[in-house]
Order: C-alpha cells, then sequence, then structure tokens
C-alpha cells in the first residue's frame, strides 16, 4: 500500500475503519473527535496528511446530522492540513430517502448532503447501496455507489438451500431482488404495499408464489421493521415455510429490535455499513456480514489506479 495513503475513521465507524486498514496492511490514521458540552464538534489530525490521500470513514446514521457534521469537520480539517486528496468513506448515506419532492414545498435533502460535502473539500465519496442510485448525480466529483448484494447473496448461497424465492418488500426493490434471485438461481415474489405516511407500510397483495418455499426477503433499509414485519406475516400467510429477512443497512430505530424479536422469521441478516454491536446481543438470530473487505479492496485499487469494477466482480 502507498505510505501516503492515510484512513481516518470517526465517531460512527471505528470498528469498520479498523477491518479497512487490516485489508490494506497500515495503521488507522490518528485523530481525535471532540463533542463540546454546549454540542459543538472538534476533529483534530493527531498526523501529517501533507501531500496524502486521506479516507474519512464515517457512516451518518444515528445521530445522523452529529455524525455528518462530524465529516464536514474533518474534510476542512484535511484540506487546511494539505492533504493531496481527500475521499469519503460513507457506507450508509443518511438523508437518501428524502433524494426527490415527493410533495410540494419538501427539500431534496440529499442533493443539499452533497453539496455540503463537496463543498468542504471533498474529492471523492464512496457509499454502499444508495437508496437511490440518482444520489450519484448530486456529486460533480467522482461517486462510487458500492453494492453489498452480492455479500448477502454468498451467505445464502454458502447454506446450499432449496426451493427458495426471493422477495421484494416493495416494486422499487424489484431490481435488488432480481439481481439476488440471478446469484441464487431462484425465481422472485413481489410484494404491493401502499405507504399511509412515513415509516408506516402497509402489506397489500403478493405478485408471486412462495407456498412451500423458503422465501428471502431483501431490502436496501430497515428502519422501524414495520414493513418487514407486515410482510413477513403475509409470506407465512401464503404458504411459506421459512422466511429470512435480510437488508443492506440495519438502520433498526424505535420498535424495530422489538418487532423483530417477536417476529417468525428464521434470521435476520444485514451488515456493518451500521455498527449493530449492541443490537446484536439483543437479537440472537440476527447474523452482521462484514463489508471492511470489500471497500479496504476499493480503496487499494483506487490507490494504484486499477479498476474497481474487479472487486465487484469477486463479489457477485
Amino acid at each position: 500500500m502507498n505510505e501516503k495513503t492515510v484512513v481516518f475513521a470517526l465517531t460512527s465507524s471505528v470498528g469498520l475503519a479498523n477491518e479497512i486498514v487490516a485489508q490494506l496492511g497500515i495503521p488507522l490514521g490518528s485523530c481525535d473527535v471532540r463533542h463540546f458540552a454546549d454540542g459543538e464538534i472538534m476533529v483534530e489530525l493527531g498526523e501529517s496528511v501533507r501531500g496524502k490521500n486521506v479516507y474519512i470513514v464515517q457512516s451518518t446514521c444515528n445521530p445522523v446530522s452529529s455524525n455528518l457534521m462530524e465529516v464536514l469537520i474533518a474534510i476542512d480539517a484535511c484540506k487546511r492540513a494539505s492533504a493531496a486528496h481527500i475521499a469519503v468513506v460513507m457506507p450508509y448515506f443518511g438523508y437518501a430517502r428524502q433524494d426527490r419532492k415527493a410533495k410540494p414545498r419538501q427539500p431534496i435533502t440529499s442533493k443539499l448532503v452533497a453539496d455540503l460535502i463537496e463543498k468542504a473539500g471533498a474529492h471523492r465519496i464512496i457509499t454502499m447501496e444508495l437508496h437511490a442510485t440518482q444520489i450519484q448525480g448530486f456529486f460533480n466529483i467522482p461517486a462510487d455507489d458500492i453494492s453489498a448484494i452480492g455479500i448477502i447473496g454468498n451467505y445464502f448461497k454458502a447454506k446450499n438451500m432449496d426451493d427458495i424465492v426471493v422477495v421484494s418488500p416493495d416494486h422499487g426493490g424489484t431490481t435488488r431482488a432480481r439481481r439476488m434471485a440471478e446469484m441464487l438461481h431462484a425465481p422472485i415474489a413481489i410484494i404491493d404495499k401502499r405507504r399511509p405516511k412515513p415509516n408506516v407500510a402497509e402489506a397489500m397483495n403478493l405478485i408471486g408464489d412462495v407456498q412451500g418455499k423458503k422465501a428471502i426477503l431483501i431490502d436496501d433499509i430497515v428502519d422501524t421493521a414495520g414493513t418487514l414485519v407486515s410482510g413477513i406475516d403475509m409470506l407465512y400467510a401464503k404458504g411459506a415455510t421459512e422466511v429470512y429477512c435480510s437488508c443492506v443497512h440495519g438502520v433498526l430505530s424505535g420498535p424495530a429490535i422489538e418487532r423483530l424479536k417477536n417476529s417468525p422469521i428464521k434470521e435476520f441478516i444485514c451488515t456493518n455499513t451500521i455498527p449493530q454491536d449492541d443490537k446484536k446481543a439483543e437479537l440472537p438470530n440476527m447474523v452482521v456480514l462484514s463489508v471492511g473487505e470489500i471497500l479496504g479492496q476499493i480503496i487499494n485499487q483506487i490507490e494504484n489506479n486499477h479498476s474497481i469494477s474487479e472487486v465487484l466482480t469477486k463479489f457477485n
């Protein structure tokens, strides 16, 4: 690895950053993140970054705005310390669900976040499984959105399950479900739902057949798990023998853990784009897959001016 490469971890992604640097064979960069009594944040670099390529690892999960502010301040610190190139590795991109004006007088906050990251001085951003792929176009700097569906698909491949069907929890996730279904050589089904208000979803109908099959629900984000639980109930009612739930980003806010504990799912699978240590202790059938290896290899390809497609092919 290039000696001019430095990886910093901010508050939300220390564990993941340690996995990334282990993959790269370099030590984690030294930086100090402090939150003062009045809510102000200070990010102080503990080593020189002059002329170096810096990677700032931080998922903007809960507390979203605080974690985002840490990123912006860290970028500014690196810029003022004469870093040659600043890349933000944001496995979970907060505010991604505010990607369009669904109603009059609504903001497009994900575009605002993109502008802030750019204005702060970032030269590149690396995300994972953006809720809306058009968010890449909100950036005027290179924006790599890495899929984690291959990681989840390979987990199920290793199980050697038969009679499976991959289920999308809504029409918007059909492409994602189809990609996993192709990996597993399985058919797909789609839950037709409506969402009367944010974080509330009602399962309506099922398009496809799950009778006598093991169903694998796949989504990008699980937040309060309301959508997921209503989908699970429908799948069992339609004759599924087992239901596995999987997602890339386990936000798991509010009643999510309680809902999942009380549901008849076989396993809940997510990745560590958001830290899950405390939640895993509460949910015995939770499986957390790591994205550290793929992110480490992506950074290695960028540093060596090689195509990142080679890495993506290996994980799919």
